[in-house]
């Protein structure tokens, strides 16, 4: 498969890039070392998501109306919310959950809990984790929103939209260094 690398701890196929093996956790900085062809490409490689400033995540807990959390997402204009319980990530509700979860019977949910429709145990990253791995998991995953984790702990979220602004920023000072 291209564009992957196979773990020699576990055989688990991952993303050329990664720093680790997201089966088991092994080091693979060493196996797969792509050359940038672009300022762009190398920049994406190298920088953090931390370089991303994640906003802080709005968060409701499980037994929270589907009500309450769809007027919070609209009160607040954002694409999701984190579902906590104890003050760990247990789930996410976006816009894509309200869609295709709720769709035009949401009137008779409104006082059902969010649990019920929140999409559980979301994929996250950490803060140190590379831009362009986000990027990837984004594009295989379909989701719009990834929870960002600091040492485990929920501390952001990072959209597509915020890989768009860096890419575009990161475009832009290209075309000034050559302009």
């Amino acid at each position: 498969m291209t564009g992957t690398v196979v773990c020699p701890f576990c055989e688990a196929e991952n993303i050329e890039g990664a720093d680790e093996c997201e089966a088991c956790g092994e080091a693979l900085t060493d196996l797969s070392v792509r050359i940038p062809t672009t300022s762009v490409e190398a920049d994406l490689l190298r920088d953090r998501i931390e370089r991303l400033w994640p906003k802080s995540p709005s968060t409701v807990t499980l037994d929270t109306p589907v009500g309450d959390v769809l007027k919070k997402m609209v009160d607040a204009k954002i694409g999701c919310v984190m579902v906590v319980d104890k003050g760990k990530l247990v789930g996410i509700f976006s816009e894509r959950d309200a869609l295709m979860k709720l769709n035009t019977d949401a009137p008779k949910f409104l006082k059902r809990p969010i649990s019920q429709f929140m999409t559980p145990d979301p994929v996250t990253l950490e803060t140190s984790d590379k831009i362009a791995f986000a990027l990837h998991k984004m594009n295989v995953g379909g989701y719009r929103h990834i929870p960002i984790l600091f040492e485990g702990k929920l501390v952001g979220v990072i959209s597509i939209r915020d890989i768009l602004g860096y890419l575009t920023e990161r475009i832009a000072a290209a075309a000034r260094r050559q302009g």
